[in-house]
């Protein structure tokens, strides 16, 4: 069995929906944002296939300096979310909604 482009886009249109699904349905914060980096994850996929399929390394170039950046994103998003579970007591975003001191 040959795995093509279409297989890799199928994986990556599903790891996207089941990200998009996780935002729109959690009220939990650390799953709304584990479900944004599986869409970033799922974006990365499609463009490794694409720069692999075509021949050229520029998707996967891009793909090395937005997992960089990626990981300086999760140092600044975890270190908010830890900063309003102590001033709030819950990571719930119904009870976040408004953000007085």
């Amino acid at each position: 069995m040959n795995v093509g482009l279409a297989h890799y886009l199928t994986v990556s249109i599903i790891l996207f929906c089941l990200g998009l699904l996780g935002v729109m349905t959690r009220r939990n914060l650390m799953v709304i944002y584990m479900s944004l980096e599986l869409m970033l994850n799922a974006a990365n996929l499609a463009l490794v296939a694409f720069s692999r399929f075509n021949g050229k390394l520029d998707g996967q170039i891009f793909v090395f300096f937005v997992i960089t950046v990626a990981a300086a994103e999760v140092a600044v998003g975890l270190a908010l979310i830890v900063a309003l579970y102590r001033r709030r007591q819950t990571v719930q975003v119904d009870d976040l909604t408004t953000m007085k001191l």
